[in-house]
């Protein structure tokens, strides 16, 4: 069996949500309703820790409240597809 090396897909959608924060910026009232970041593992891991520190410093950057959702399971595909399917709001 071979033993597969690649980054996580929660650490990929971290990374594009601080991506996009410098393009919000330019916008005087977004965010104009909660955030919310989805991580498809379950709470209490080491990728649940990182988007709860990030959470807690855009909430206090932005003023607007910002929510880690963890949706594990199906091998991170239940939150893969959450996001995938969710309305292009932001």
């Amino acid at each position: 069996m071979a033993i597969r090396y690649g980054v996580n897909p929660a650490a990929h959608a971290i990374a594009a949500a601080l991506l996009v924060t410098g393009a919000a910026q330019a916008q005087q009232d977004y965010p104009a309703k909660p955030i919310r970041i989805v991580v498809p593992s379950s709470p209490g891991g080491g990728t649940d820790i990182l988007a709860r520190q990030i959470a807690q410093k855009l909430t206090e950057r932005w003023g607007q409240q910002v929510i880690v959702d963890n949706r594990p399971g199906a091998g991170q595909m239940i939150g893969i597809e959450l996001v995938a399917k969710a309305a292009p709001d932001g």
